[in-house]
């Protein structure tokens, strides 16, 4: 079985370095509605990671873009991704943007946020989805594509397990060892996204390929 994905995945949604937005956005929160916020958040995470596997070809289909365009512009997105993680933000956060602040006036207002800002950008922003739609174009057989939507299931669990424990993991890990994480995780994923660039621009251009 190809880990290569869930690897990458896992480097680009890395939910260790959300933890602290988490914490900020569920302050005054009961236990049950923390609760409730983690569950929403994991079923989302795997939600768009599934629909991107069985579906995200058939959109590029529609929109008539070929996935070598969208391998180059995908290794683009991940490698922006990988220079913020490099930076310690979080692969899919907006530096320049009040996402924080949105995200919390919309707890203050009792609002479920959950799904945005946490999930949708945070964990699963355009970087995820466009590997997910890559590796399912490389996926052969129903297993294959099966394994995918297996890697969401995971994908969950870790971001349950992770928010369930966001607490301790702050406490233990600290800021510093959130920013060193999150650095590590952005080095292999700059690798993998000139990897998906050099394959996408292949396709486009096989006179680079040529020797």
């Amino acid at each position: 079985m190809d880990l290569k994905p869930l690897i990458t995945l896992l480097a680009i949604v890395n939910p260790l370095a959300i933890v602290p937005f988490f914490i900020h956005y569920t302050q005054g929160f009961s236990s049950e509605q923390r609760r409730r916020t983690i569950r929403t958040a994991a079923l989302a995470s795997f939600c768009v990671i599934a629909a991107c596997a069985l579906l995200g070809l058939q959109i590029l289909e529609f929109f008539n873009i070929s996935l070598q365009s969208f391998q180059v512009g995908g290794g683009m997105l991940l490698l922006i991704s990988a220079m913020n993680m490099l930076n310690a933000q979080p692969a899919e956060a907006k530096p320049h943007t009040h996402e924080l602040e949105e995200g919390a006036e919309k707890a203050a207002a009792g609002s479920s946020i959950a799904v945005v800002p946490l999930t949708i950008p945070l964990l699963t922003g355009p970087a995820s989805m466009s590997t997910v739609v890559i590796y399912a174009d490389r996926a052969q057989t129903f297993w294959q594509h099966a394994a995918l939507v297996g890697y969401g299931v995971v994908i969950g669990l870790a971001t349950a397990l992770c928010f369930s424990l966001a607490d301790p993991i702050a406490r233990v890990l600290g800021k510093t060892g959130i920013n060193v994480m999150t650095r590590l995780m952005g080095l292999i994923l700059a690798a993998l996204a000139v990897e998906v660039m050099a394959d996408g621009l292949g396709k486009l251009f096989p006179i680079l390929g040529a020797r």
